[in-house]
């Protein structure tokens, strides 16, 4: 092979990938689309296969230009039609793939009856679970208390409390409501300290910040605050930072803060998302040894590190790992992709010596639904031995 050819190779193989990318997005729309298609419009008589291909038809054409126009221009009513049909056409991917084990069950009705009821089944259901969705979507997080021994703890700081809300998501749709509640929701608690482990919104502080406002009417007498998740990194990481601090949290930037009740002392510590570094924003990557440099030895880490897979990491260096990102999946079967990303989904999990507790979370990313993945405001207490 000549020197001149040589360098052509990676530049063909750099070629190939869009291409591979962009078939793989068209495979999965067709499917997404396809199959309640399938279900719903082809059982039934022309002139309704007619009216529902030509439906069909053009949601799969609008979805990724609403998809591009919503979240890479920052249209927030192209993204909020995008999201809501994301949401609701997974529903009816879901559970037209289900309705397969029910064609099993009817195969003594003919044809198309037997299609017939599928369709109408599958319809019901999941017209239902999207309201139900919606409904969970758009409630107050319900409130959900957990007791955690940690050995290290001292017993000044015994019963300590930590209000844990993470992943509000302020986004296209306009919650300042829902935050004004959310945030009396969390004061009604009286925790000792509040912290708020990322992904707080979808988009820039000036586009959120009516939405935002009401996180610096909480109130704490130990401590508020902040890390960063992954979808501060879509867009303006630092800023966020910087407007959170403006009202009053600490935010944790790869740093820590020492709270002490009784005599007794616990380091509250907070790193940068997993996503940081291949940002590329400068000074920003998940970086423990920094956060807690210059921190009290023998005392126990309280740590915000947003996503669980983070625990890789951090497992036997600090004593408690808050974290959200999952969502619990949000939209149920969801979870079982977010699981094979995530060692944990929710809930309280023993990593060596470090507890790691996973949040669902308060908002939802994305399409306005939550099924059978309740929103949560968590309460911990803290019990020393």
């Amino acid at each position: 092979m000549t020197q001149t050819q040589q360098p052509r190779r990676p530049r063909e193989r750099r070629g190939r990938r869009p291409g591979v990318f962009a078939g793989v997005v068209v495979l999965a729309l067709l499917l997404l689309f396809g199959v309640p298609w399938a279900t719903l419009v082809l059982p039934w008589p022309s002139p309704v296969v007619v009216a529902g291909t030509v439906l069909f038809g053009i949601a799969v054409v609008a979805f990724p230009v609403l998809m591009f126009l919503g979240h890479a221009r920052g249209n927030d009513r192209a993204a909020l039609v995008a999201d809501t049909t994301l949401g609701v056409v997974w529903v009816f991917f879901a559970w037209s793939v289900l309705s397969l084990v029910l064609r099993v069950a009817l195969l003594g009705v003919p044809e198309p009856q037997r299609s017939r009821i599928i369709a109408v089944l599958v319809l019901v259901v999941g017209l239902a679970l999207v309201g139900y969705g919606v409904r969970e979507a758009m409630r107050v997080p319900r409130i959900r208390r957990v007791e955690v021994t940690l050995p290290r703890l001292g017993s000044g700081l015994d019963g300590t409390t930590v209000a844990l809300l993470t992943d509000t998501h302020f986004g296209p749709i306009d919650r300042r409501r829902w935050s004004e509640r959310t945030a009396a929701a969390v004061n009604a608690l009286r925790p000792d300290i509040v912290a708020h482990a990322g992904d707080i919104a979808d988009g820039t502080v000036e586009q959120r910040r009516a939405q935002v406002a009401p996180l610096g009417t909480i109130t704490a007498p130990l401590a508020r605050v902040y890390s960063t998740g992954n979808h501060e990194y879509f867009g303006e990481a630092q800023a966020w930072l910087d407007h959170m601090t403006s009202l009053g949290w600490d935010s944790l930037h790869n740093r820590h803060i020492v709270v002490e009740r009784g005599g007794h002392r616990l380091i509250v510590a907070g790193i940068d998302d997993a996503t940081a570094r291949a940002s590329g924003l400068d000074g920003h990557g998940a970086e423990l040894d920094r956060a807690l440099d210059g921190s009290p030895g023998d005392v126990p880490i309280l740590l915000l590190a947003h996503q669980p897979k983070q625990i890789a990491e951090t497992a036997n260096q600090v004593d408690l790992q808050l974290a959200g990102h999952t969502h619990g999946g949000q939209i149920w079967p969801f979870h079982y992709l977010v699981r094979t990303d995530q060692p944990v989904l929710h809930g309280l999990s023993q990593h060596g010596t470090t507890q790691l507790y996973t949040s669902r979370g308060a908002g939802f990313w994305g399409p306005p639904l939550r099924v059978f993945a309740p929103s949560e405001i968590t309460l911990l207490t803290l019990r020393a031995p």
